[in-house]
């Protein structure tokens, strides 16, 4: 006798022969550059890594409201997909990544870190948007109140300060802390010096690429 099939409830036994299938279109990410070169900052600095700047950004530092000024160009940016992006990095002999911005946690998502596998991920964020899982260092530099953070535990918690700025009192967890001088700020240097002497939990990170005079 025939065999009949129950394919109630079951989608994938009801297709339409006259249903048009689009093809899925490949995620785009706005990419501002990418390069290789040192890292400056932080517990990793002196390590060479491919930097992946994403454009945008969802905080405007400035003087007047943070004490400092931005000083890097993330607003413009080229259309990538994961595959474009990808090619580039591979031209480079490093497994070392640095997402960067910018904000990166904009724009970063499961798919991109997949794709990677095989690649030491870090990130440099400003916290305030959760991160996709599988990333292997995160560098937070907190901008914003900090219920205003979407991270949890970090990897270096690094604060910007210029003079008059206090010593932080995060509550955000992290294996280490940093203060950074405002960069061409004059006295940014000495202020966070003395802070650190005061607090000595605390570590210093300087913008050594632009001393190497590096990207």
């Amino acid at each position: 006798s025939e065999t009949k099939y129950d394919t109630k409830g079951d989608k994938s036994m009801m297709l339409n022969e006259e249903q048009n299938y689009e093809p899925i279109e490949p995620k785009i990410y706005r990419v501002n550059e990418i390069f290789y070169s040192l890292q400056g900052e932080g517990a990793r600095a002196g390590t060479p890594n491919v930097f992946i700047r994403f454009a945008g950004c969802n905080l405007r530092c400035n003087l007047e409201e943070h004490d400092f000024n931005c000083d890097t160009e993330f607003a413009s940016g080229v259309d990538m997909t994961v595959t474009t992006i990808l090619a580039q990095v591979r031209s480079y002999p490093c497994f070392n990544i640095i997402f960067t911005g910018g904000e990166p946690a904009l724009q970063m998502d499961k798919p991109l870190i997949d794709a990677f596998q095989g690649y030491y991920l870090a990130v440099e964020t400003n916290g305030t948007k959760p991160l996709p899982q599988g990333l292997d260092w995160i560098c937070c530099s907190p901008k914003t109140a900090e219920h205003t953070l979407g991270v949890g535990r970090v990897n270096e918690l690094k604060y910007v300060r210029n003079v008059g700025q206090g010593i932080p009192r995060p509550i955000l967890l992290s294996d280490h802390y940093f203060l950074s001088p405002a960069w061409g700020e004059s006295g940014a240097l000495e202020h966070c010096v003395q802070l650190i002497k005061d607090n000595p939990s605390w570590r210093l990170s300087i913008q050594q690429h632009k001393i190497w005079g590096v990207r």
